[in-house]
Order: structure tokens, then C-alpha cells, then sequence
């Protein structure tokens, strides 16, 4: 199986760095577990609000988290998945970026790694864990 990883995950894991988190990871090949380049310019945006040498600690540890957990390119399938789930959920009021980071694990065939399984309720289709509860 093949997972993507939502934002929260992304930075629990970097802040955290939970042992039952990183034992999922462990678990994982090299290429089982990615991350949408949606969640990789939330990264980048988090970075670049981080100061001095904080920021410089960030971008460090982005970039040795993208070594683990390739960022995945949104391509038009993921944009006509994306289309799909806007009308499916539409009498809700949904973050866009988390939309589109749902709609790209849809469109890949992805299971969607979260701790805020709420954000991703209702999505048709959407395959759904969430690997900090589970411990």
C-alpha cells in the first residue's frame, strides 16, 4: 500500500518526531509513503516564516524529510479529482489546500495519512488513516 501524507503529518513528524510515526516510516520502502507537492509548499511556507537560524534549522530538516518522502507532482488527473470532490462536498465549507491534497491521493490511488480525519469526512472514494491515533 501506498500513502500520502497530509501537512499535520508532516510536521508532527519533524517537531515530534513520534517513535510510532517513525516506525510506520521504518516499515515503509522507499517510495511507498509521499508526500503532494500541495503539502510540500505548505512546508516551504512554514519555512520561510521561521527567522535566523530557526529558518535555517526548518529548511535543513525539510530537506532531509524530502529525501524520505518524495513530493509528488499534481498533474491533471489529480485537478479532475479535485473538481469531483468540490462538487461532492459542496454544501460544506472545506480548506482548499486540504481539497487538493485529497483530491491528489484520490487521483494517485493513495491512502491520505492524517491526524485531522475530520478535514477529510465525506470526501467519495478517499481512503483514509490516521497513523497518531493508531498507537
Amino acid at each position: 500500500m501506498r500513502y500520502l501524507l497530509d501537512t499535520n503529518i508532516c510536521i508532527y513528524l519533524l517537531d515530534a518526531h513520534p517513535p510510532h510515526v517513525v516506525q510506520r516510516f521504518k516499515a515503509a520502502a522507499l517510495g511507498q509513503v509521499v508526500m503532494s507537492v500541495v503539502t510540500y509548499a505548505e512546508l516551504c511556507h512554514g519555512v520561510e516564516r521561521c527567522v535566523g537560524a530557526e529558518r535555517d534549522v526548518a529548511a535543513k530538516s525539510l530537506a532531509r524529510l524530502t529525501l524520505r518522502v518524495p513530493v509528488l507532482a499534481f498533474e491533471s488527473r489529480a485537478a479532475e479529482s479535485y473538481g469531483v470532490l468540490a462538487v461532492a462536498v459542496r454544501d460544506r465549507r472545506r480548506d482548499a489546500m486540504d481539497r487538493l491534497i485529497a483530491a491528489h491521493a484520490l487521483s494517485a490511488g493513495l491512502t491520505l495519512v492524517t491526524s485531522n480525519e475530520a478535514d477529510f469526512k465525506d470526501y467519495p472514494g478517499l481512503k483514509v488513516e490516521n497513523w497518531v491515533s493508531a498507537s
